[in-house]
């Protein structure tokens, strides 16, 4: 059972949903949480683990070999991202750019652009009782998060058995990195807050996972500011609530100070209550 909470902007609480609700899970069961959020992960801040598995993570990029090259020019035609261009009498490759489709390579006649790894970033793997958390990185001037995220998704397919609960703290927004983090996943949680930002934001991505065709349901952040708009939005498109987790400054205490929140406020504990049961009542009918 693979569950990715994910919003349409950042701030509104993915990361303190997922860490809360793991924590929750593993009281009763073993789960896996995975920050996909590569360019800034931050789960680690509040769930702490023992180390046992440090990978360096590869992206293959192509190398132009001059020697061999005809400058045929089916390279450049070939290249969906202009990563690879002809400029005069020469073959430029620009890294950042490519998104490793090997299609350069395989396509050119004289075998002159073979692909070599790069490093993109790190995955770790700690233990913390019943928790498995992974923690992918990107490293620093690397600009593809999409490779880092497919990897790290392998990863977790290859290393624990699919019926254990996987959490996956999605990258904020609606661009690729989202899409790679929720095409394979069983349900999304999207997280917003009841504000005219946190409405339009939510309209963006409830019409992204109505384009993947994923099942979803909406969690209300910060409830008891702004207005009922939100609710009234997925009262008339008939998307389920989840959850209200209230407003509170003692919440953003907890959060400053690394620490879990349900674990202090009963209220919040009994809002993660009602997610955790639809994702175990979700696991049972599938």
């Amino acid at each position: 059972m693979k569950i990715a909470i994910a919003s349409g902007k950042g701030g509104t609480g993915k990361t303190t949903l997922s860490t809360n609700l793991i924590a929750l899970f593993s009281e009763t069961e073993t789960v896996v949480l995975s920050d996909l959020d590569v360019e800034e992960p931050n789960s680690g801040l509040f769930i702490k683990g023992e180390l046992v598995k440090e990978e360096i993570k590869y992206k293959m990029i192509p190398e132009w070999k001059e020697d061999t090259c005809t400058l045929c020019g089916e390279c450049q035609k070939n290249c969906n991202f202009h990563a690879v261009i002809q400029l005069g009498p020469q073959i430029l490759v620009f890294p950042e750019l490519c998104h490793s489709c090997y299609a350069c390579s395989e396509l050119c006649p004289t075998s002159s652009l073979p692909m070599i790894s790069q490093r993109m970033g790190t995955l770790n793997h700690y233990e913390n009782g019943n928790i498995s958390f992974i923690e992918s990185r990107l490293d620093i001037g690397q600009e593809q998060a999409v490779p880092l995220i497919a990897q790290t998704n392998d990863y977790i397919d290859e290393t624990f058995d699919k019926n254990i609960v996987k959490i996956f703290d999605a990258p904020p927004g609606t661009s690729c990195p989202v899409i790679e983090a929720t095409k394979d996943v069983d349900f999304v949680i999207l997280i917003t807050e009841p504000t005219p930002f946190g409405l339009h934001d939510l309209k963006l991505a409830v019409e992204t996972m109505k384009k993947l065709r994923k099942d979803f349901g909406v969690v209300i952040n910060r409830y008891g500011i702004g207005n009922n708009d939100v609710i009234d939005y997925c009262e008339n498109d008939n998307i389920p609530i989840l959850a209200k987790i209230p407003n509170s400054r003692k919440v953003a205490e907890l959060y400053s100070m690394g620490k879990l929140i349900y674990t202090e406020l009963p209220e919040v504990k009994q809002e993660l209550q009602k997610i955790r049961n639809y994702i175990l009542n979700l696991k049972i009918n599938n």
